[in-house]
């Protein structure tokens, strides 16, 4: 029986004007989906008009400017829709999702979505299912003593993952598609037996605790940021009173 690390899989990324879910805005996505390791994967692109400036600094990272966004880029609001409904279409097809840090992409998703089409993510999966794979989360559970940053980056170069044109939203969420695979059958004596659903549900359990080790490790150094245990969807803030 094909392992669901064997079988077909879909990822999505974004490249953003920054890291505040809240605030910031999409500027480019892709899923990619591929049915077989070696096999050839489909690629959907997004180029995306945010209707803000891109700052510098964003701009230094993804190579997109404002400039090439307002001549190549779409407006938010079909952009928003289309993803969301690829999105659902995968998770109808019962494909597991692999997004890397899944907490930002798919709660800026869900702010873009609320922002243009007065709408939600969770409501393109009332019908079915979303399972996401998070190879951030799963490589922190099942190697956890390893030293070092886990960016898409270095856990490419930890599990053998060529990644070319990194923050170009294709390439990474081929990447993170790959190191999924890689990361399954490194740890398949631990994993062959969970199905996808299954280990979304770990998921949320592993990325709680592992948030709240992080934020002991800050209190312990005096930083006063806050990390949030939600996962792989942070929910709504409260209304300003």
């Amino acid at each position: 029986m094909t392992t669901w690390y064997e079988g077909p899989l879909a990822a999505f990324d974004t490249e953003t004007t920054g890291v505040d879910v809240e605030t910031d805005r999409i500027v480019s996505a892709a899923v990619v989906v591929q049915d077989a390791p070696g096999s050839r994967p489909r690629m959907t692109r997004w180029l995306v008009n945010p209707g803000v400036p891109v700052p510098e600094a964003a701009t230094a990272v993804h190579g997109l400017t404002d400039e090439h966004l307002a001549l190549n880029g779409r407006w938010p609001a079909p952009v928003m829709y289309e993803i969301a409904e690829e999105l659902a279409e995968q998770a109808a097809m019962a494909r597991p999702l692999v997004v890397m840090n899944a907490p930002f992409d798919l709660t800026l998703l869900d702010r873009e979505l609320r922002r243009h089409r007065a709408s939600s993510l969770d409501r393109w999966f009332e019908s079915s299912t979303l399972r996401v794979l998070d190879p951030r989360v799963l490589d922190k559970h099942l190697d956890r003593y390893r030293k070092g940053r886990r960016t898409l980056t270095d856990l490419c170069a930890h599990y053998g993952v060529t990644l070319e044109d990194a923050h170009d939203a294709a390439a990474d969420a081929k990447a993170a598609l790959d190191v999924v695979r890689a990361l399954g059958r490194r740890f398949a004596t631990r994993l062959e037996r969970l199905s996808p659903a299954e280990l979304h549900t770990l998921q949320t359990t592993w990325h709680a605790a592992q948030a709240r080790g992080l934020q002991a490790w800050f209190a312990k150094s005096g930083t006063e940021e806050i990390v949030n245990p939600e996962w792989p969807l942070r929910p709504d803030l409260p209304a300003a009173a």
